[in-house]
């Protein structure tokens, strides 16, 4: 029990509070994972030692306790253990980081050894913490081990890798990087990943790396591209992710970068090759199918640009003697650019010294693979600010002859190499060979279809011209008048003037005869000293003679000039009327003709055609008379000819074609009748019982059971003209949702095209009552494509002309093919006329042409005969 005296109970507080430190001392040093010595200052003695002492060197307490420090054989046997002992009395601390013992059982032990002194109640006592260092080495050694498998398996990877910090800079890195980029592990590791990554990736890389670091994404993966330290480009497939600390969180970035060079190289390549094979393509296409160097340049620009991903293309034309620029043409958006470059190569005093004048010149490819850095280039800064990279110009050589240059224009750097300047080179002498080739054909079509001499039409173009204007006379319902002119002894100013003087002065009635008329299409040259005339349109109350007369009266009192003489000439003229006279061009031009040699015979200045009853005539009024009892008689029949489907030779339509069965001389070929059935108008409902009949034909086979088969029946240009019509298709033709489908309408082209727009209306209210329309004899009415592409057509009919022309000629298969790409392009069917023989049938089946029709197959033949021989069951 304590003492209630104060003084007592300080002491004993006193010798209570010292006992506790004395027991938390002890729990401490008992519990101590370092080993503890207490040496005696003065004596050298051991005071004490801990367990953890004990257990290292293997003596027991009572072996330590009283003994001088190098008594104890751990010391003992380490000779500097008096000298340590001396420097502990002499400054109380010692510090030994490998300090060699031995333990009781002679296991050599290193030990850190760390001393310092201090008083204890009196006495002068040092503390020695001994730490074995065994377990650190091993761990040490442990941890370098593993550093260096670390690091081997790190530069041993086969992928580059990198350990940055949050800024992007480089920690460590492993050798495929090194390799990789061309830097050493040394230069890599003052760098950040941006200053070799390329100038275009950089943002996009950064804002990546900061989406990273921000915590809203885990991790990103994409492709990019570096710098290699000699200048050239990498490409590398980069994976990147976040190191997260204790707290979840972004302490480092390790990235892993496979480098994806040669397969990015491939990819480009083939994409780079895969944009010039659709151009070539694309042009070859265009080549078989364009007829003019206009078509051809700005259709071979365009091709370049949508189908090839050029930013431009230009084509430049020279003439072969002056070397000028004559024409330009082009394609693309830049046109400020395009429009610098021609303005450059229109200057005669620039031109030659341009990338496309030196290929010109030189006629080889040039290539500019570099446009911002090649000092050849005159407009580079703006080649940069337009996106262009890389260019190409083409020679393009026709007859060893350097015609002009196509040029190519890209985006990419280094896009033109060997192989794709192979393949444009291959393409630039297809362009000049279709050049060559359009050439001679206008040239071949000029000397077809134009007077060499004058300049203009010859007789075969006139008389084309004349029925185009006949169909027009036609629908407007007016009349149209030939004058057949004849210069009056020109023979005599030949002899004595010579050819060349007469030619002369051919030229200048030429040119005279377009002036008074206006219009050059209206005039031809039809014989050495012969010209025509067409007045396309007269109208009633017209003075024809007036005009005669005021044309002869003109012509004579003009001066024509030749070898400083003034020549006053005459003419006499023959005049045909339409359709008074004739109903076609070739005739009344044959009228005109036999007018004006009547008026030679007879001494007149001018004859009209008035011949009004000859054997032609009364024939003509015979024939009418018969086609009218005929028509009231019944004697009119369809016959059927199958088209066939080239793909599986099946017979999947037919065409209905009218016949004359004639009691007296059998079938009539319908070239004998149908002309005068539309001269007279019967056409309209002779047209409407053919209708009506294929109808019932139709319906009578699909009551029967046969497969149906689509039934074309033409339409003549009184049919589609009449406002009635659609209401007749619906009522009088008999016409129902089961017959709608079966039918199909064959109108020629140029019936369509003489009233282009009424025709569209009509031809679209047709359809929308389920009848498919078909353009007969395609190719032969000089339509328009513009007009083509908007006609709401199903099916396009090549004119029997070409099908027979295609194999004897390569322009004739030339025509058809690319009536048949046409067709195609605009999702039209394709049917070919008049096929006849075995090479004419796979000439078209190669060209993809979808159905034919013609005597190789069939003539066409009755109903029952049709029915019985190509109608199958369903």
């Amino acid at each position: 029990m304590l003492s209630d005296h104060p003084a007592q109970l300080n002491s004993d507080a006193l010798s209570l509070a010292l006992r506790v430190s004395e027991s938390r001392y002890r729990r401490l040093f008992e519990t101590a994972q370092d080993g503890i010595l207490l040496l005696n200052a003065n004596t050298a003695q051991i005071e004490d030692v801990n367990p953890y002492l004990i257990k290292i060197l293997g003596y027991s307490h009572a072996e330590f306790l009283g003994k001088k420090l190098w008594e104890v054989g751990a010391f003992a046997d380490w000779e500097e253990s008096k000298e340590l002992f001396a420097k502990l009395q002499a400054t109380g601390y010692v510090r030994y980081d490998d300090l060699p013992l031995k333990s009781k059982s002679g296991e050599s032990i290193a030990v850190e050894f760390v001393s310092n002194s201090y008083d204890c109640e009196g006495v002068k006592v040092i503390q020695c913490n001994i730490r074995s260092t065994t377990e650190r080495k091993q761990n040490e050694r442990l941890i370098r081990d593993s550093e260096k498998r670390f690091r081997a398996i790190f530069d041993q990877a086969p992928l580059a890798m990198a350990l940055l910090d949050k800024e992007g800079s480089l920690i460590i890195s492993n050798l495929p990087l090194s390799r990789m980029t061309g830097y050493s592990n040394n230069e890599l590791s003052k760098m950040k990943f941006s200053d070799f990554t390329y100038p275009e990736d950089i943002d996009k890389d950064l804002n990546r790396f900061n989406e990273l670091m921000e915590g809203k994404i885990p991790a990103y993966q994409m492709e990019k591209r570096y710098v290699h330290k000699d200048g050239h480009q990498i490409w590398a497939n980069l994976f990147v992710t976040v190191l997260l600390d204790d707290r979840g969180l972004p302490q480092d970035v390790i990235a892993i970068a496979e480098d994806i060079t040669e397969r990015k190289q491939a990819e480009i390549k083939i994409k780079f090759l895969t944009r010039v094979y659709a151009v070539l393509s694309g042009i070859n296409a265009l080549i078989v199918r364009v007829r003019n160097c206009d078509d051809l340049f700005k259709e071979a620009c365009r091709i370049v640009v949508e189908k090839g991903g050029f930013l431009m293309a230009l084509v430049v034309i020279v003439d072969q003697g002056s070397k000028k620029v004559i024409s330009i043409t082009s394609a693309g958006k830049d046109e400020e650019l395009l429009t610098m470059i021609k303005d450059r190569l229109s200057s005669s005093k620039d031109s030659s010294n341009t990338l496309v004048g030196l290929a010109m010149s030189g006629k080889k490819p040039i290539v500019s693979n570099d446009s911002l850095h090649d000092p050849r280039l005159a407009f580079r800064k703006k080649y940069a600010e337009s996106g262009v990279r890389s260019l190409v110009v083409l020679p393009l050589i026709v007859s060893v002859e350097t015609v002009g240059a196509f040029s190519l224009y890209a985006s990419e750097l280094d896009f033109f190499q060997d192989e794709e300047l192979n393949l444009l080179t291959e393409l630039a002498g297809d362009i000049s060979f279709a050049i060559d080739h359009i050439r001679k054909q206008d040239k071949l079509n000029y000397l077809a279809y134009y007077d060499a001499l004058t300049g203009l039409a010859n007789r075969t173009l006139f008389l084309e011209r004349v029925s185009q204007h006949i169909y027009s006379a036609l629908k407007g319902n007016h009349k149209l008048a030939m004058f057949f002119i004849d210069l009056d002894r020109f023979k005599n100013i030949n002899d004595s003037h010579g050819r060349i003087s007469g030619d002369a002065l051919l030229v200048q009635v030429a040119e005279w005869l377009t002036c008074y008329a206006g219009d050059v299409n209206l005039l031809a040259r039809v014989g050495a000293d012969h010209f025509a005339f067409v007045m396309p349109v007269v109208r009633p109350g017209s003075d024809l003679t007036q005009f005669v007369e005021k044309l002869m009266q003109a012509f004579m009192e003009h001066p024509f000039h030749l070898n400083d003489a003034v020549f006053r000439l005459s003419a006499k003229v023959g005049v045909s009327l339409f359709p008074n006279d004739a109903a076609d061009a070739e005739t009344l031009f044959k009228y005109a003709e036999a007018a004006i040699k009547k008026a030679k015979t007879s001494g007149d200045r001018y004859l009209f055609y008035t011949r009004k009853m000859t054997n032609a005539v009364a024939g003509k009024l015979t024939l009418e008379n018969q086609l009218r009892q005929a028509n009231n008689n019944e004697e009119f029949v369809l016959h059927y000819q199958p088209k066939v489907n080239l793909e599986t030779g099946k017979v999947t339509g037919a065409e209905a074609l009218i016949r004359w069965n004639d009691p007296l001389k059998g079938l009539v070929p319908p070239g004998n009748f149908i002309p005068m059935l539309e001269e007279t108008g019967m056409i309209y409902e002779v047209g409407r019982w053919a209708l009506r009949k294929a109808v019932t034909d139709y319906l009578h086979w699909q009551a029967a059971g046969f497969a149906a088969v689509r039934i074309a029946v033409n339409v003549s240009p009184l049919q589609l003209r009449n406002p009635s019509f659609i209401d007749e298709l619906k009522g009088k033709i008999g016409l129902d949702s089961n017959t709608q489908g079966g039918l199909e309408l064959e109108i020629t082209e140029s019936l369509i095209m003489a009233d282009v727009n009424y025709n569209i209306a009509t031809l679209k209210a047709i359809r929308a009552i389920g009848i498919t329309i078909a353009i007969d004899d395609f190719g032969t009415g000089f339509s328009s494509l513009s007009y083509l592409s908007k006609l709401p057509v199903d099916t396009l009919k090549i004119d029997r002309s070409f099908v027979s022309d295609m194999a004897a000629r390569s322009e004739g298969l030339a025509l058809v093919s690319t009536i048949i790409s046409l067709a195609h392009s605009l999702k039209l069917k394709v049917v070919a006329e008049g096929v006849e023989t075995e090479e004419q049938m796979n000439l078209l089946r190669l060209l993809n042409c979808d159905e034919i029709q013609g005597f190789l197959f069939s003539k066409p033949v009755p109903a029952e005969i049709f029915e019985s021989k190509f109608l199958t069951f369903l």
